[in-house]
């Protein structure tokens, strides 16, 4: 089904933009982990519309309600259902859209696939789906708190169009991210690209760019040698989200202009374990992770919603114009960050599950 995702962990989301509410049914959650909404909460809010200036003005609270699969503050093992309630809908803004095709939207292909589909601000095809995937996702860190209590992910906004951050993916801390509305750790960084995102706003325009994730403390592992390898999970995951046009991981195309006496990552002991003195590999080599920090990268591209006319057709096959209305993101960066996060979270949960089961042990 194209709405889950996940083996061990696996998860459905549901709903549409402006439907009557968006959510996620989990199931695979072992029993006796600590959960409440505010656990949720939290990542909800970064991901909410309406949190800054340089992002749409929707005006949604997104408090996600825990409608079962928890008792007395513990998962049972059951399947959890988290739901939102749209609040601030407003189906009128996308008439137009009811018989024209948004450029670069996904309202020409829904209608070849299925024959129908929900032209109020695009059903399915929204980021507001993503909702789901980030209460899933945070639920999938408490997990992990259990299981792999030194795991960190950090996902962070790396350059907007051509203005690109410098940093340390070995260093950068939550709290750097968090402290300015781009999310990008880079301060001078972000002041200019949070002035770039205005001015493209101000023009009717949009623009895109690059988020890097960093998982620190996963153990060696994880992951599966061929079709399930780790990386091409993390792969799907990311380009599962919307807008996403590129994933890299490690050296990712640069590591395709070296040589293997450049780009092989040697072995030493260290403390006890094997470790690497290099990381090309991004933490993966095989399909199954190392030990050693995994980071990757992913392309967004621009917004597709534009407050500019643009050429279009219509359902019955008429050339016309479109000028789009509504809220929508100048640049989706800066709240795709903590969807990253949840997708990450997501497939390091599952995988943990999977080699639980296979070995008895996380690592």
């Amino acid at each position: 089904m194209s709405s889950q995702f996940g083996h061990a962990f696996r998860i459905s989301t549901w709903g549409e933009s402006h439907g009557g509410g968006v959510g996620v049914v989990i199931d695979g959650c072992p029993p006796r982990i600590p959960l409440t909404e505010a656990d949720i909460q939290r990542d909800l809010d970064r991901r909410r519309p309406g949190q800054s200036e340089i992002v749409t003005p929707r005006d949604e609270a997104d408090q996600g309600k825990i409608l079962s699969g928890v008792f007395e503050g513990l998962t049972l093992g059951t399947p959890i259902c988290v739901a939102v309630t749209n609040k601030d809908a407003r189906p009128e803004s996308y008439k137009e859209m009811e018989s024209a095709f948004r450029p670069s939207h996904a309202d020409y292909t829904y209608q070849a696939k299925y024959g129908i589909r929900n032209w109020q601000g695009g059903g399915r095809a929204s980021a507001r789906e993503t909702i789901g995937r980030v209460a899933a996702g945070a639920v999938a860190k408490k997990v992990m708190a259990e299981l792999i209590p030194a795991l960190e992910i950090v996902a962070y906004v790396k350059s907007i169009h051509a203005l690109v951050a410098e940093v340390n993916p070995d260093t950068v801390k939550f709290e750097d991210v968090e402290a300015n509305i781009v999310r990008c750790p880079e301060a001078a960084m972000a002041a200019r690209m949070i002035d770039f995102i205005k001015e493209v706003r101000a023009d009717g325009d949009s623009v895109g760019g690059v988020i890097e994730c960093v998982l620190r403390g996963v153990p060696a592992g994880l992951g599966e040698p061929v079709f399930d390898k780790l990386e091409a999970d993390l792969a799907r995951a990311m380009m599962s989200l919307p807008a996403t046009k590129g994933f890299e991981i490690g050296s990712g195309f640069a590591g395709a202009q070296l040589r293997g006496s450049e780009h092989n990552d040697p072995f030493v002991m260290e403390g006890g374990r094997v470790r690497t003195t290099t990381n090309h590999s991004g933490g993966i080599q095989g399909g199954i992770s190392n030990g050693e920090t995994i980071f990757f990268r992913i392309a967004f591209k621009p917004t597709a919603t534009i407050f500019r006319s643009q050429k279009t057709v219509t359902v019955s096959g008429e050339e016309t114009e479109l000028k789009a209305r509504g809220r929508h993101d100048p640049c989706v960066l800066p709240r795709a960050v903590p969807m990253v996060e949840a997708m990450a979270a997501l497939v390091i949960c599952d995988h943990a599950l999977r080699q639980r089961g296979q070995t008895g042990t996380t690592g």
